[in-house]
């Protein structure tokens, strides 16, 4: 599991060490990764040319000690300094015991132009509100340079604790940060900012409750659900999809493709396109009823391309099992309905219908992801996945870590894509993991579907469902042969 921690929690850690260790040993350790890592990206240190950007704080003595340890490896290693008289005295005089020079800002442009590695130490974790204007003006000239940046800790300009981005920001190649991730390394916008990350350990001891947390191959796979030698299709779990309509039948068979290769026994469907849905998959079951005439199903999917059939969302919704609701269903469910459910609720809205639901505009929900998420699980009392470039999964009350996910590709973003990730997670639903599980778990398997389906070039929503099987088994590794 990957996991990231606030600022707060980061420095509290940091203090604590710090009580434990000389004077900057903490310091040299993050140091020490953060030269090991240019020195990486240089590939020929010796002859070199570093420009380090040089802010008031932590970052900044970070980075130049760091700038000793690659001058005294032969780089021709220059500091900018962008508060002279605040920069960290003893990081400055390990850099020109080491054969470094200090220049200030206005003296910076043909350094940065001529440069083979830019270091961004300008502003730290606790930096907010974008870059003052002379850092900024930096900023610009690195950015028309096109030269290499590595960012110390997180990049200059971006939020640690939010991932927002609220003004001119460093773009860094790779991000070098210490101690554990911060969550705007992993979340959008900011995470478009970081580049690569690379975690060095500086010995912190964290609590064992992230403020984030990234589930990886090895947990989707102790997660997802194995039939048993007793299973049949109804042990295994029944998931109930009321979706499509005259107009969009399409949907429903998106939704039932994902719920297939969820894991559930069966697929019971609802809905005016069942000579649609049998056509494509026989196996499933087609009720001419209602949601509450179909038959036992240990949970819901309702809305992808119902357009206004209420009366459908209002019957899954009265369901006593887990539901999931998604697209036109999000608009159509009576917010008081939702929360007053005693089972379980994964609501499954991109930015456009997050802003609707929270009644603010689609840019604010993109610029906020995590605080939109948070706020909406908060207001619906339920677990929202909130979709898009970083995908959360938040449940209300914050109790436990959000969930982001760390696959996935730009090309998921195709008519029905959505469809397909709701009839998955419904099916794991109906397999037994709670609403977080099978909202993160869905995710990452429909992301690594989506790249499989892509390749790097355009894909479509039906390929996607078509590659949760390899996604499944992806997952796992692999198995020697036998003899």
């Amino acid at each position: 599991m990957r996991t990231a921690y606030s600022v707060d929690t980061v420095r509290a850690a940091e203090r604590e060490l710090m009580a434990r260790l000389p004077e900057a040993a903490l310091m040299q350790r993050a140091a020490a990764g953060l030269a090991a890592a240019c020195a990486e990206l240089l590939g020929r240190v010796y002859g070199s040319r570093v420009v380090l950007l040089v802010g008031s704080g932590d970052n900044g003595g970070d980075a130049l000690y760091a700038g000793a340890r690659l001058a005294r490896r032969g780089a021709g290693v220059a500091a900018v300094l962008l508060a002279p008289e605040r920069t960290h005295a003893g990081g400055l005089a390990a850099l020109r015991r080491a054969g470094g020079t200090a220049v200030l800002a206005g003296a910076a442009e043909e350094l940065i132009l001529r440069s083979d590695l830019v270091v961004d130490g300008i502003v730290g974790i606790g930096g907010s509100g974008g870059l003052r204007p002379e850092a900024a003006a930096l900023v610009a000239v690195v950015e028309r340079s096109r030269t290499v940046v590595v960012a110390v800790d997180l990049p200059s300009g971006v939020e640690a604790d939010s991932g927002e981005v609220r003004g001119a920001a460093v773009r860094a190649d790779l991000t070098v940060t210490f101690g554990t991730h911060k969550p705007g390394l992993l979340i959008d916008p900011a995470r478009e900012y970081a580049g690569s990350v690379r975690l060095v350990d500086i010995g912190l001891e964290l609590p064992e409750e992230a403020e984030l947390e990234a589930l990886q191959d090895v947990d989707v796979a102790r997660l997802l659900p194995t039939p048993s030698a007793e299973s049949d299709k109804y042990r295994r779990g029944v998931v109930g999809i009321a979706a499509g309509s005259a107009r969009y039948p399409g949907a429903a068979v998106l939704a039932v493709a994902g719920a297939l290769r969820g894991g559930a026994g069966a697929v019971r469907y609802v809905g005016p396109a069942g000579d649609e849905v049998l056509a494509r998959f026989p196996e499933t079951l087609v009720s001419d009823g209602g949601p509450r005439k179909a038959g036992r199903v240990q949970a819901w999917v309702a809305g992808p391309g119902v357009g206004d059939d209420a009366e459908a969302v209002a019957e899954v919704l009265e369901a006593d099992v887990p539901v999931l609701v998604d697209a036109d269903g999000l608009r159509l469910a009576d917010r008081d309905v939702v929360r007053a459910r005693t089972a379980p609720t994964l609501m499954t809205p991109h930015a456009g219908e997050a802003a609707a639901l929270l009644g603010v505009r689609r840019e604010e929900v993109e610029a906020g992801r995590l605080a939109a998420v948070r706020e909406l699980a908060g207001a619906y009392r339920a677990t929202v996945l909130l979709k898009g470039s970083t995908t959360l999964v938040a449940e209300p009350g914050g109790g436990a870590a959000v969930r982001v996910n760390a696959t996935g590709t730009p090309w998921l973003a195709t008519a029905g894509s959505g469809d397909v990730l709701s009839g998955l997670a419904g099916s794991l639903l109906a397999c037994g993991l709670d609403g977080r599980d099978a909202g993160s778990v869905a995710a990452y398997l429909h992301g690594l579907a989506g790249r499989f389906a892509a390749q790097g070039a355009p894909t479509v929503a039906h390929a996607v469902a078509e590659e949760l099987g390899a996604a499944w088994r992806g997952v796992f590794p692999p198995t020697r042969p036998t003899r």
